[in-house]
């Protein structure tokens, strides 16, 4: 497997462990507000081998706690699981992050207790997903699948939502509030415009706005939080 990009260190992707971020390429989304957007639309390149990335971790056994899987969406590549059964064999936990569009690959994952935490975007209410990922539609059956395996996994996870201006309104949070009532733990997390965002004019809420957001979630998710806002 090719890796797309390497974050050495992190103390914010993994909660509450010590990890590096290893990117994978492509996407089945397009979302307008993309920090990756290269990784998605696969005009980023490889910066190494799998190889190369396993000797990398072999000389932070030790000094690193976990690998969090990132993309791009890590659950387009059927040899996943074997990534990360060599990622844990170095003695490292893993945390996936997904779009939530693999369900097949995301039970096998969980079925064979391949990881310690997930995190899955929840991009917006059903009638909104499909504008909000940048393509035509979005079968929001296989969502709630993978949600629902989530839910179900008894591992740790959480759900969260990039907040646009334009792209949500409070009507929208009750749809997903009742998408994921009862799940473990849920994060809204403010739009940041950077010059990867593939398309201009997008903007963060208010924090007010959050905050209305917020107030909403915790109604059907009591353990919702905003993160990385002051």
């Amino acid at each position: 497997m090719k890796i797309y990009g390497l974050q050495k260190m992190t103390l914010l992707d993994f909660p509450g462990h010590v990890a590096c971020t290893v990117f994978l390429g492509g996407c089945d989304f397009r979302c307008p507000y993309c920090h990756n957007f290269e990784l998605a639309d696969g005009t980023a390149k490889p910066v190494m081998e799998e190889e190369e990335f396993l000797s990398f971790l072999k000389k932070r056994q030790g000094l690193l706690d976990g690998v969090a899987i990132t993309g791009g969406e890590p659950c387009l590549y059927k040899d996943l699981p074997e990534l990360v059964k060599k990622i844990r064999e170095l003695g490292f936990m893993v945390k996936l992050d997904t779009n939530g569009y693999h369900p097949q690959l995301l039970k096998q994952i969980l079925d064979e207790k391949l990881i310690d935490y997930a995190a899955m975007d929840i991009k917006n209410s059903p009638e909104k997903y499909a504008v909000t990922c940048g393509v035509e539609s979005v079968d929001m059956d296989t969502i709630r699948t993978s949600i629902n395996l989530l839910m179900e996994s008894g591992i740790d996870y959480e759900f969260r939502t990039t907040v646009v201006e334009e792209f949500h309104e409070a009507a929208d949070f009750e749809e997903m509030g009742k998408m994921i009532r009862g799940a473990k733990r849920y994060f809204l997390q403010s739009f940041t415009d950077r010059d990867s965002v593939p398309f201009g004019n997008l903007h963060a809420p208010s924090k007010e706005s959050l905050e209305q957001y917020l107030s909403i979630m915790k109604k059907y998710v009591p353990d919702s939080a905003i993160r990385g806002v002051e």
